[in-house]
């Protein structure tokens, strides 16, 4: 085997991955990058291995615009079962609670949901990824530990009910990053006077990609299968395509070179203050740059040489 294919290939690109239920993020972006053969890649905010649908996967240089993504609002179409409370907030864990005396009604629904519209506070939940002295709270959770937790603000932007029939409850909702849906669905339970947890869990959309095509893992093999590599390639988006409403600067030639090496160049007046998508002319995506006050041009991510 030769040194270049033992280290893998140098692509670029984003994929959004249609996470299968059962696999953790990691594990899934693991499976891509070996259809792939890729040399570097990385997910952009992890799913829990109940959860299925959106996980936007970054390959080689695209890899620096993951954290960009990692602040992005995302939907989530959400079923929650009532009446019953668990360690975890989802199937996966042990009953902790049942309440099967109230049953609320859909006009109560209806009313709790719009409740939590807005900007809210959430107590992340014990099993999660946030750490305490270096150890995830899962792991002090999986011990019988539980420490305070501050609560964090989140942003529920819309929250759509889509269906509603003792003890399920379908719903759909858009949120600012942060957001743990397990929480959500507890706290609107909690407000309907039960308890409940999260039964299935599908991401839906990451901004900007709402409505673009996902691929599973079964459908990126038998691309692979068909094509080969150069058919798995002709799948990625374009790095920039990330950052869709940023605005742009085209520089000529010899600014790019500068840029690419990564010296600061000065604007012509022109250029938006802030954060920019930088181009080589004519349309070549080089850099994410940041214009200052005084109009200099600073690279701050450079894609391409």
């Amino acid at each position: 085997m030769s040194t270049k294919r033992a280290r893998g290939r140098d692509i670029a690109g984003l994929l959004l991955l249609d996470k299968p239920r059962g696999l953790s993020s990691n594990a899934a972006l693991q499976r891509v990058k070996r259809l792939y053969e890729a040399a570097k890649a990385g997910h952009t905010g992890s799913l829990d291995p109940l959860a299925t649908g959106m996980l936007p996967l970054c390959f080689g240089a695209a890899t620096r615009v993951g954290g960009y993504l990692l602040d992005a609002r995302k939907t989530y179409e959400v079923v929650a079962r009532l009446g019953v409370a668990t360690d975890t907030g989802d199937t996966e864990g042990s009953i902790i609670q049942e309440t099967v005396e109230i049953q609320p009604s859909l006009t109560a629904v209806t009313t709790a949901l719009a409740g939590f519209v807005g900007s809210i506070e959430q107590v992340p939940p014990m099993y999660s990824a946030l750490k305490r002295r270096g150890v995830p709270l899962y792991r002090l959770a999986r011990r019988g530990i539980e420490v305070p937790r501050a609560p964090c603000r989140v942003v529920i932007e819309s929250l759509r009910l889509v269906s509603y029939t003792w003890p399920d409850l379908a719903f759909v909702v858009r949120c600012s990053k942060g957001t743990y849906v397990r929480t959500l669905v507890t706290d609107i339970a909690g407000a309907l006077g039960t308890c409940g947890h999260v039964l299935e869990l599908r991401r839906s959309g990451v901004e900007p990609f709402y409505g673009r095509r996902m691929y599973t893992v079964q459908e990126l093999g038998d691309v692979a299968a068909a094509g080969g590599l150069a058919a798995l390639d002709s799948l990625l988006l374009p790095a920039d395509s990330a950052l869709p409403d940023w605005p742009e600067v085209i520089v000529d030639a010899q600014a790019a070179a500068r840029l690419a090496q990564g010296q600061a160049i000065a604007g012509d007046g022109s250029w938006p203050l802030g954060a920019v998508r930088v181009y080589a002319f004519p349309r070549a995506f080089l850099a994410i740059g940041e214009v200052s006050a005084d109009g200099v041009l600073a690279p701050r991510r450079v894609f391409a040489s």
